[in-house]
């Protein structure tokens, strides 16, 4: 009778255990799966609102509120195109200016070769400085005396490399005029007459030369200072004056031969100039340099004026034909 008694209640029993403990592992399980949930969309929405937008900052400025000026569709280069439009005008100018300097040059030398294959001409004993002009390089024959105590040395004037002088000497002439000589080269180490005496003629001597314009003193030489015996160009009215001569010029020409000129340069005797014309023409070179600078400046001023516009100057014509 107890065992009756005990299976009712524990049936009873039974059943509100299991309900009580089958609730319990399912209430553990949703309380972790509600917080995940709760805590993942936090995450997200402050994510969110991390990421800023450009137009959040005070400094920003758009494409809309920039001034319209600043882009200028047309085509306007500026002064920038003026100035290299004057390159090329300007080379063309300089060049068409050498092609007449070309011209003038090349008259001028062959007047000058003309002159030198002609005979010799017997200096007349009173020369108008004012006619040398017509004969320049025109070939003389002087004959007198040479001044050896009114030597004048130009220099320093190398020489295939060497240093040495040019010799000035006074020629004095039986009709009592004098001119001036330019008898040639000697090296430095003869610059003391004791050295050459071989140099210094004595008697009466025929000068076979050119009669040359009076020279020009550029920029870069300094002056002369005849107190000292210094001569750093000649100064053909200054030398003039000072040994009471003609103001003219007669460079003495020799022909030239190596070994005379060996021999003369170790006797210390002055060898003179070969009779022809040492004008340099250099004009064709200057023609070429002109006119290439002109074709080249030309072609990158066409290649400026027809540079494609930028996309942004496209932009704003497309929208002016709208």
């Amino acid at each position: 009778m107890l065992r009756r008694l005990q299976q009712p209640l524990r049936s009873s029993i039974r059943p509100g255990a299991r309900q009580c403990c089958a609730a319990r592992p399912s209430t553990r399980v949703a309380q972790p799966f509600s917080r995940q949930t709760t805590s993942s969309r936090h995450f997200s929405s402050t994510g969110r609102r991390a990421q800023k937008q450009a137009a959040d900052d005070p400094n920003f400025v758009s494409t809309v509120d920039l001034d319209p000026t600043m882009i200028r569709p047309g085509r306007k280069h500026g002064p920038g195109l003026i100035i290299l439009a004057l390159i090329p005008i300007t080379a063309f100018a300089l060049g068409t200016w050498q092609v007449q300097r070309l011209g003038w040059k090349t008259e001028l030398i062959a007047k000058f070769e003309d002159r030198l294959v002609r005979d010799p001409l017997p200096l007349p004993p009173h020369i108008d400085p004012s006619a040398i002009h017509d004969f320049d390089y025109r070939r003389v024959l002087a004959t007198g005396r040479l001044r050896h105590d009114q030597e004048m040395l130009i220099g320093p004037r190398m020489r295939d490399g060497q240093d040495g002088y040019m010799v000035i000497t006074p020629l004095e002439r039986k009709d009592g005029s004098t001119i001036l000589i330019n008898r040639g080269w000697i090296s430095k180490k003869h610059r003391d007459q004791r050295t050459r005496p071989q140099g210094l003629p004595t008697g009466e001597v025929t000068i076979e030369g050119l009669l040359r314009e009076p020279w020009k003193k550029n920029m870069f030489t300094p002056d002369n200072r005849p107190d000292k015996g210094e001569f750093y160009f000649p100064d053909v009215k200054q030398m003039a004056e000072l040994t009471g001569a003609q103001p003219v010029w007669v460079e003495a020409t020799m022909e030239p031969e190596y070994i005379r000129m060996m021999e003369y340069e170790t006797r210390g005797i002055p060898f003179g100039r070969p009779a022809e014309v040492n004008l340099r023409n250099n004009h064709a070179q200057y023609i070429f340099t002109w006119y290439g600078l002109a074709v080249a400046t030309s072609i990158m001023m066409y290649l400026v004026m027809k540079k494609p516009a930028s996309d942004v100057v496209r932009r704003v014509r497309a929208t002016r034909t709208l």
